[in-house]
């Protein structure tokens, strides 16, 4: 039985260790819902996540790879069963080491969160295998994908309140 292959989301002929914005979204195993819970929280109703341990966990993991790999993270958004954020990077980052990647970056992220969530309680895997991402071309690009992520809280109480 031949097993199916998985897509290569990669931007072909796209060097991931240059200055540049990513979209990336994680998932967690199984689309768990244990990052985070959507209220509405200000007195507008506007939609907000309120982290659990897991998510408080996620959310400093984020913290030390932007600082560990001199990354920021624009915009992120902890969801109840992923996370989404711009990373972003803005001068070619090679010197006497190797550059880190897009890639680099996301492991040590999902590898961290996992390990410390585990010491906490967390049985079984944290993470989905892979990320979504997606190279930010153009200001238009990246005020769309914040747009986008700053309205996920949002779209997913509705989406919940539905079904």
């Amino acid at each position: 039985m031949e097993l199916p292959q998985r897509k290569n989301i990669r931007l072909q002929a796209f060097d991931y260790t240059t200055p540049a914005a990513y979209f990336v979204t994680v998932c967690t195993l199984g689309r768990r819902k244990i990052l985070s819970s959507i209220r509405r929280g200000d007195p507008c109703g506007r939609p907000q996540p309120w982290l659990t341990e897991y998510g408080r966990i996620v959310e400093q993991c984020m913290e030390e790879a932007a600082s560990l790999y001199a990354v920021s993270f624009d915009n992120y958004i902890i969801m109840p069963d992923h996370i989404h954020f711009i990373c972003r990077w803005d001068e070619k980052r090679a010197t006497t080491r190797v550059a880190p990647t897009l890639g680099l970056v996301v492991g040590t992220l999902k590898s961290s969160a996992a390990n410390q969530c585990r010491r906490v309680g967390l049985e079984g895997k944290l993470w989905q295998r892979g990320y979504y991402e997606h190279v930010i071309r153009n200001e238009q690009d990246y005020r769309e994908t914040r747009e986008y992520i700053e309205g996920n809280p949002a779209r997913w109480l509705e989406k919940h309140r539905l079904s």
